[in-house]
């Protein structure tokens, strides 16, 4: 049994979108961090966006140029299965949203983890409990996931039915600590509580637009005006990552997923994943949702 205080070094286990901004988060509140990836490339990308990032922090006023300055000393990145695992109190998976994938994942780090480390998931809609024995530690394994982490900063903490109580409670404290506001999730669900029901509000904006009852923009439109939003559905489809929506609507097999996911599939070929690749449903890093007449 462990408690917060006793968390000092965190392991990222994919430095993605999600995955640089949680070490980066950790960072900027105290944590020594490793970030783990199988590609140096995708490393080296991931400090780029944590340095974009600290800028638009620094500019906002959320951290200074010194806080900035001592995070960043904080990070290290390695491709090192053995290095990263190395002393690491606390780890965050945040990899592809693939239920192989992640089990693969799990059975080659289960033999590596020490026995202090609390383990997590970062999933978006999968279940703990689908890799949860993969992970060599059922009992201190559990879903801690992430939305934005800077700008929408609630965590989710959902436990499997043989997560150990003082999980909960540990990342619960821990959430607070980084800045995040904790959610408990009572029973596994697919989606949390926010991504289940944006999940449905997805869902039916792709329908609109798969029947062609209106276009991209104009289903952006109704959104925004209606609801005095900044960004509509089709551009949270951007900012989530096109290929992580086609992960999880892909499986499933009404009509109406099955429209939306080959939709999707189309971007994905292409490459065209969102922020993150440039280009989505809307070209960055100046959307046509930002320009000041789209409404």
């Amino acid at each position: 049994m462990r408690q917060v205080s006793d968390i000092k070094n965190v392991l990222i286990i994919g430095s993605g979108t999600l995955g640089l901004r949680i070490g980066l988060r950790c960072a900027l509140d105290g944590f020594q961090v490793k970030m783990y990836d199988l590609q140096q490339k995708q490393l080296d990308t991931a400090l780029v966006f944590q340095d974009k990032i600290l800028k638009t922090l620094i500019k906002s006023q959320q951290c200074t140029e010194l806080q900035a300055i001592e995070a960043k000393k904080r990070i290290v990145t390695t491709t090192d299965k053995k290095l990263a695992v190395a002393d690491a109190d606390f780890m965050s998976e945040s990899v592809t949203e693939n239920p192989d994938l992640k089990k693969k994942l799990y059975v080659e780090f289960a033999p590596l983890f020490e026995s202090k480390t609390v383990l997590t998931t970062n999933t978006s809609y999968l279940l703990p409990s689908q890799f949860a024995t993969e992970s060599g530690a059922p009992d201190r394994f559990c879903a801690f996931h992430f939305h934005d982490v800077f700008h929408a900063n609630v965590v989710d903490v959902m436990p499997h039915p043989t997560t150990a109580t003082w999980v909960v409670d540990l990342l619960m404290d821990f959430g607070k600590i980084i800045h995040q506001t904790p959610v408990f999730i009572q029973n596994e669900s697919p989606g949390y509580l926010y991504n289940a029901m944006l999940v449905a509000l997805i869902g039916a904006a792709g329908d609109l637009k798969t029947r062609d009852v209106g276009s991209i923009q104009d289903i952006d439109r109704s959104w925004m005006g209606n609801m005095k939003s900044n960004i509509g559905i089709f551009g949270m489809l951007d900012q989530i990552g096109l290929d992580t929506a086609w992960h999880v609507v892909s499986p499933r097999k009404d009509s109406k997923s099955v429209r939306f996911a080959n939709l999707l599939k189309q971007y994905v070929e292409q490459g065209k994943l969102g922020v993150k690749t440039g280009e989505g449903f809307y070209k960055y890093p100046n959307p046509e949702f930002k320009n000041p007449n789209f409404l």
